[in-house]
């Protein structure tokens, strides 16, 4: 074996792998307790979207996402992976099915929490209203879930980022963890400049995508409860930490999560870039955060403290 193949071999084990890289499969292999996870609906059963063939494109007989259970330092989760480079990971009829049929074993299961590792553009433009619906559907399942007593946790890092009814599905979730790579909004950079024009957004300044959209900006804006690195095992340890009980789902969490957003307005309704409102934030040199390595950007975001995490 020569010393290339030995390095991939190693990383594959020892869960430095990076995440941004690696496939839903890959990620679901290597996040869990090894040989724990077992697969529902998996591609033997050939549960593939009634829709795409209407449009001569090609299917996936997973449909573009992984969902089954595995055990995760010794204790049982369910798990729902996209798969980012089959057609975007974006959401169509069967894979938002096996997401919401997913959701519901949660609600009933109650005590064993759910992983989400969300790799997705948004919906299908092909199945745009089971599509829709399908989101719908997701986000009902999740609230469903939650006031149950479960725990959702979304895990963001993939190529495709988490835009369109991905980024309102992760927003319902218990916690969500980001990393640089991740990129997280409602709309993403092409659907915006096509409505607003590039000089609203130059969707290929990948610069402005990162800085508006990614990761670093996503936590210090209170986006997302935790920022980890690029490998699986980074992934993994933050992953532990955000799936520990948190207090009960309620009206009251609504109420501080409205809060939180109205005071994100009023301080930064008038910022024009991510870089303003960092510095609005108090730091001291704004400029400079997009270079940060990931441990110094942590210590970074920790002293900062913006995230409230009892408004989720």
């Amino acid at each position: 074996m020569n010393e290339l193949a030995k390095q991939a071999t190693s990383s594959e084990t020892d869960g430095t792998t990076s995440w941004y890289e690696a496939s839903a499969r890959r990620r679901v292999d290597l996040l869990f307790d090894a040989g724990s996870f077992t697969e529902f609906l998996g591609p033997e059963v050939r549960e593939v979207s009634p829709h795409l063939k209407v449009f001569d494109l090609p299917e996936q007989f997973d449909d573009g996402i992984v969902v089954g259970r595995a055990r995760l330092a010794g204790s049982d989760v369910y798990v729902a992976a996209q798969e980012g480079r089959f057609m975007g990971g974006a959401f169509g009829e069967v894979h938002g099915a096996k997401l919401v049929g997913l959701l519901r074993a949660v609600r009933d299961k109650r005590t064993t929490p759910l992983l989400i590792l969300f790799d997705t553009g948004g919906v299908r433009l092909q199945e745009a209203n089971a599509g829709e619906l399908a989101i719908a559907e997701i986000m009902r399942a999740v609230v469903e879930a939650r006031t149950a007593g479960a725990r959702v946790v979304g895990l963001i890092g993939g190529r495709a980022g988490c835009y369109g009814g991905g980024g309102l599905i992760a927003a319902c979730c218990s916690a969500l963890a980001i990393s640089e790579q991740g990129r997280l909004a409602v709309s993403g950079p092409e659907v915006i400049e096509t409505n607003r024009g590039v000089e609203e957004f130059d969707s290929r300044d990948r610069a402005l995508v990162w800085r508006t959209m990614g990761g670093k900006h996503r936590r210090l804006l209170g986006g997302t409860d935790a920022f980890c690195g690029d490998t699986v095992q980074d992934f993994r340890a933050t992953a532990l930490e955000l799936l520990r009980p948190a207090s009960t789902f309620g009206i009251s969490v609504l109420r501080a999560e409205q809060t939180r957003l109205e005071d994100r307005l009023a301080r930064f309704g008038e910022c024009s870039d991510a870089v303003d409102i960092w510095t609005a934030m108090g730091v001291p040199d704004a400029v400079a955060i997009p270079a940060m390595s990931s441990d110094q950007y942590i210590s970074l975001a920790e002293r900062l403290g913006e995230t409230c995490r009892d408004a989720r």
